[in-house]
């Protein structure tokens, strides 16, 4: 079984930071599996937001939070960041952290995160 917990979200300012963390866990999860951030805010979809390789080298970003921004990951650390600068009250949504696709960087992914709240106030 795997787990991914979701963490540093919250209410920012327009223009603010935050990093979220997901951290992974269960012996059937891979420091080798593609890792993903997605967000939904309601009323819409779920939409991937940023992707990241096994090596941390091959990245993806959505046109609407490319240069603002940034996966990385720790596989010592089985965890995986999303550092977001800029923030726009566009931004507000339910962030998850997503693992394993079958398809990177889209998906479908196998595992799911219960997401966290980030709020951009304008």
């Amino acid at each position: 079984q795997v787990q991914l917990v979701e963490s540093g979200g919250g209410l920012v300012q327009t223009g603010g930071s935050l990093r979220l963390s997901c951290a992974a866990s269960g012996r059937s999860f891979r420091s080798s599996y593609a890792m993903a951030w997605f967000r939904q805010a309601p009323g819409t979809e779920r939409e991937i937001v940023a992707a990241v390789d096994w090596s941390g080298i091959t990245t993806y970003y959505s046109d609407s939070v490319k240069g603002r921004f940034t996966i990385s990951r720790d596989n010592a650390k089985l965890t995986v960041y999303l550092q977001m600068n800029t923030l726009k009250p566009e931004d507000t949504a339910v962030y998850y952290c997503a693992g394993h696709p079958t398809v990177f960087p889209r998906g479908p992914y196998e595992y799911w995160g219960q997401g966290t709240q980030v709020t951009v106030s304008s």
